[in-house]
């Protein structure tokens, strides 16, 4: 597994995070399930800063999950692996991501006086995404040693089927 698998499987799981809080949001499914004794996570995505100009916020986090995870996995060909500029593109939209997950952050504690582990889970996927599309920015792409051993599971992939 290199890097831009790791960022796709966890785009993967803050896409599945999203969709839930954008399910409930549209009304398609009934309370969340939050920590036992809280109503937190329904004071969160009912509030306010639920929605911009209209739009749900889940679903902006589920358009960048699934645009994120669509670049990992295009990314992640072997012909692919030594592009700086997926990393750069990957980085570039996590940031954005990061910066947005803070301010809902900080407007959840702040202003709505509650936090929703959902959306801290986002926050965690997004600066985990963030940290290594940064990783592959800073050390100019996949590593000789990754893009190696890539080119060799996929000729040992080929050389089984044939």
């Amino acid at each position: 597994m290199n890097r831009r698998h790791a960022v796709a499987v966890l785009a993967l799981l803050g896409s599945l995070d999203a969709a839930y809080l954008l399910l409930h949001k549209l009304g398609y499914i009934g309370s969340l399930v939050c920590t036992v004794g809280s109503d937190s996570c329904n004071v969160v995505n009912t509030s306010s800063y639920s929605a911009i100009f209209g739009i749900p916020v889940a679903g902006i986090g589920l358009l960048g999950y699934v645009v994120i995870l669509a670049l990992a996995v295009v990314g992640s060909e072997p012909s692919r692996l030594a592009d700086v500029r997926v990393d750069l593109l990957l980085a570039v939209l996590s940031g954005g991501g990061v910066a947005f997950s803070l301010y809902l952050t900080y407007a959840s504690f702040f202003h709505i006086g509650t936090a929703c582990p959902w959306c801290l889970l986002s926050l965690t996927l997004i600066v985990g995404i963030f940290a290594i599309s940064l990783w592959g920015v800073l050390f100019k792409g996949a590593s000789g040693s990754e893009r190696e051993r890539e080119e060799r599971e996929e000729s040992g992939s080929s050389a089984v089927s044939a």
